[in-house]
């Protein structure tokens, strides 16, 4: 039987395949023995939302479990407003950036935010789970909570939709072993489950090796 993609890792492939295994192993751990602060500050915002306490009022679903049979993804929304038809991704803060210096004499210009292609996945991934179970979704935001502020993402085209069915491809075919992986090094000190790879420890301790 082929095993469904939790749409919750999809932000964790694209950042490194290989995470997806270390994520796997820490489910069964508490986070706080892992985490790194700017992770445990996320768990914490989304708790509302985990205990479903983020809202009363009924039109509002909470943390409900979804799956798509034709996509083969899971996993759980976080808010669905079936008066607005809103679907909602919460996340800590959305960065934002200058799309380009500003030249001499020029007027400040509009701060454009970062969204990561994982987001728009998994936002898309839960619309099409909705979608299957007879949900009509008219809209999908991210919410980001620090500042308070609601992004758009738009329903996908046919050419972002391909895309995206051949990136389910491409993570269902990797494998831990493909000896045609490349690391990242600058992602690689940043990633919460380096102490377990050994693409991490190779970049930082000199391998022994055995005369023969």
């Amino acid at each position: 039987m082929e095993q469904y993609i939790k749409l919750s890792t999809l932000n964790d492939f694209i950042f490194c395949p290989k995470s997806i295994y270390y994520h796997n192993l820490y489910d069964n751990y508490e986070k706080n023995l892992y985490q790194e602060e700017a992770q445990k500050e996320g768990t914490k915002i989304h708790e509302t939302i985990d205990n479903r306490t983020y809202s009363t009022s009924k039109h509002i679903l909470q943390w409900i479990s979804v799956y798509n049979e034709y996509y083969k993804i899971a996993w759980k929304i976080d808010i669905f407003n079936v008066k607005t038809w809103e679907l909602i991704e919460r996340k800590t803060q959305i960065q934002t950036s200058s799309p380009a210096p500003l030249l001499k004499g020029e007027g400040s210009k509009k701060l454009v935010p970062k969204i990561y292609l994982g987001y728009r996945y998994q936002l898309w991934g839960q619309m099409f789970c909705l979608e299957e179970m007879w949900y009509e979704v008219k809209s999908l935001w991210i919410y980001s909570v620090k500042d308070n502020k609601k992004y758009r993402i738009y329903k996908p085209s046919t050419n972002q939709l391909l895309d995206f069915e051949k990136f389910l491809r491409k993570y269902r075919e990797f494998r831990l072993d493909d000896k045609n992986f490349k690391q990242n090094t600058k992602k690689c000190i940043k990633c919460i489950y380096r102490e377990l790879c050994d693409y991490y420890i190779w970049e930082v301790y000199p391998q022994l090796k055995l005369d023969m």
